[in-house]
């Protein structure tokens, strides 16, 4: 079983017990405000294996299965299977980190969601693999041209602050994505660029 299948069930796991169990749900959200202990410190991580309903459940999910299963082989080829889930666990990690800096303070402020991983996990995709077909709304799209509207919405949206999205964790987890795999394979950006020069559509 691959490590990117692990993570999906136990996400869905974990995410239906919470949301039968409200006490569980708050020991694991990301909470900044109760983030004063280390003992606390491990909410920077657990609020990615829960989510507020089901269809965030499942678009992140949905994402993570098929985008993911493509990143976690390319890891693989690189030498070393357990690449692909350090880099998601930290891209959860590093997308929060924003987030929890402004709103240390704030005692209703809360967030939740796999969302700063998927982002990791899509943009890391895009990197690899810049002009890939992926499908939005069952509308064909190349990965890179994705990329650059998931980007300037989320840039876009995180300035607005509003609605309840934590688009600071999309943001920021998807450039921890392209860091961490350009820092594992410097070489590869020879490759990227190469694709971006040579888009199918003009050979």
């Amino acid at each position: 079983m691959s490590y990117n299948l692990v993570l999906v069930i136990i996400t869905v796991i974990v995410s239906l017990i919470a949301w039968r169990d409200p006490s569980l749900l708050s020991k694991l959200i990301f909470w900044p405000a109760r983030m004063k202990a280390p003992d606390e410190y491990h909410r920077f991580v657990t609020h990615g294996f829960i989510h507020a309903d089901n269809m965030h459940l499942f678009f992140n999910m949905f994402t993570l299965y098929f985008i993911g299963s493509f990143v976690e082989k390319i890891y693989g080829q690189l030498g070393n299977d357990l690449l692909y889930p350090l880099m998601y666990l930290m891209a959860i990690i590093a997308a929060s980190v924003p987030s929890y800096v402004k709103n240390k303070n704030n005692v209703g402020y809360r967030s939740l969601g796999a969302s700063g991983g998927v982002s990791a996990v899509l943009m890391s995709m895009v990197y690899f693999a810049p002009w890939q077909t992926i499908y939005v709304w069952f509308i064909p799209m190349y990965s890179i041209l994705f990329a650059l509207v998931y980007l300037a919405y989320t840039i876009y949206m995180a300035k607005k602050q509003s609605d309840l999205v934590n688009h600071d964790a999309h943001l920021f987890g998807a450039i921890f994505g392209v860091v961490f795999t350009i820092l594992i394979d410097p070489t590869h950006g020879q490759l990227f660029l190469q694709q971006i020069l040579n888009p199918p559509f003009l050979n």
